[in-house]
């Protein structure tokens, strides 16, 4: 009974994992260089935002991309997509 109750909760924990890295901005810890201060307040400058871009993988920015065209996602993370939005094109 006990490992079926530790094996429900295991299960459950990887469901709840699962679901927070649904959302690719809810991590924007990992991508520092998008930002100039330490406490990711203030933006880049865009064209080093666009360097910080550039070098992020094709299926983070896709993730990005699509998380920022979502009106609730974009209202929360309003100046990051801003720029996100603004290089949509740019690879």
């Amino acid at each position: 009974m006990r490992i079926r109750t530790l094996y429900l909760g295991a299960i459950a924990l990887g469901f709840l994992v699962g679901g927070a890295s649904a959302d690719p901005l809810s991590n924007l810890a990992s991508f520092p260089s998008f930002y100039a201060d330490p406490g990711m307040k203030t933006m880049k400058p865009m064209a080093e935002f666009k360097k910080a871009w550039r070098a992020t993988p094709k299926k983070d920015r896709a993730a990005m991309r699509k998380a920022c065209n979502d009106p609730a996602m974009s209202k929360a993370y309003a100046p990051f997509c801003a720029n996100v939005l603004a290089l949509g094109g740019a690879n």
